[in-house]
């Protein structure tokens, strides 16, 4: 098993090779870092954010639309995301020639609706995300397009490998490693690759107190529905957790943590201070657990962070900052 997704995993990474960016890493050694900073013996975070279409959806994206059949790819693929996945798809399409149809909650920061009609997508606006999986799976019923899921499936796991494998590349010396967790495709595939190439590092999960479908799951040992959802970061807003990447994520992730809201803005107050980063709250999560709840397990340990996206707009980031 171990073998085969190494194998998978290396596959993956030379699909994506020369098309998506292997992003860079920044280590925590200002100066100004010291006051922020548990006692940690290093830093290190890779800039997801600088991914193409913004965040590391566009590796999982990217993948399964170009495993497409010809058949499939005639039809198009349509997607119901009201956060990074929609862009993610959207540009993916693009790139590889393929219709792309994305039903998008009519209240999306702009800046995502701007950014998948952009790249030549058709945007439906909906009332609210439970309408816009209606309208993605009346489309895939009626139009035989193939849906593309935010973050069940294969591909979107060895999509977030892909950015594993090259941060534990990166930074051999990472032993804790702090990953957002909204439906569990990012966290699924990063703790996959890191534990096989770093079987005695640390990998922990970061949810809101207000999404913690991944937490709940992990305490129940099966996927686990929320009634409600109440956090601002929308990019880690899933109401549930799936069967395959919360198996993934149970086996190879050690546990999962939460912030409050409140922990995102300091944190994300943190980025634009120090690297001049304007992080949307998923973007913040690993640094708000960091300096958080996890600030006395973190000393004296090598810690990697993930920035894992940026596509947010000024004005929604300026209100969200006006709250604490």
């Amino acid at each position: 098993m171990t073998e085969i997704l190494s194998e998978k995993i290396s596959r993956a990474r030379a699909a994506i090779s020369g098309t998506l960016i292997e992003t860079p890493t920044l280590r925590l050694t200002s100066d100004r870092w010291r006051d922020v900073l548990p006692d940690i013996s290093s830093g290190a975070v890779k800039l997801e954010l600088f991914q193409q279409a913004g965040s590391f959806k566009a590796r999982g994206a990217y993948l399964g639309i170009s495993g497409l059949s010809a058949e499939s790819r005639d039809k198009g693929v349509v997607a119901a995301s009201g956060g990074n996945h929609a862009m993610a798809v959207a540009w993916a399409a693009q790139k590889l020639g393929v219709s792309a149809k994305i039903a998008i909650p009519q209240a999306a920061d702009p800046i995502r609706i701007d950014g998948c009609r952009s790249t030549g997508a058709e945007v439906i606006l909906c009332k609210d995300i439970v309408e816009a999986f209606a309208v993605m799976e009346e489309s895939a019923a009626q139009e035989g397009r193939v849906m593309m899921h935010p973050f069940e499936g294969e591909h979107m796991t060895l999509g977030s490998a892909t950015c594993g494998a090259e941060f534990v590349a990166a930074h051999p010396e990472i032993d804790m490693f702090i990953i957002p967790v909204g439906g569990g495709g990012m966290i699924s595939g990063m703790s996959a690759a890191i534990k096989l190439a770093r079987p005695d590092a640390t990998v922990i999960g970061v949810e809101p107190f207000g999404a913690d479908s991944m937490y709940r799951s992990f305490a129940a040992g099966k996927p686990v529905r929320l009634d409600k959802i109440a956090t601002i970061a929308d990019s880690l807003a899933s109401p549930l957790a799936m069967p395959y990447s919360f198996s993934v994520t149970h086996r190879y992730a050690d546990e999962i943590v939460r912030v409050e809201d409140d922990e995102l803005l300091q944190a994300m107050r943190t980025y634009q201070d120090i690297l001049k980063i304007t992080a949307e709250p998923a973007c913040a999560a690993s640094l708000a657990a960091l300096i958080g709840p996890l600030k006395n397990r973190a000393k004296g340990r090598h810690v990697g962070l993930i920035a894992c996206g940026s596509n947010i707009s000024m004005s929604r980031y300026q209100v969200l900052l006006k709250q604490k």
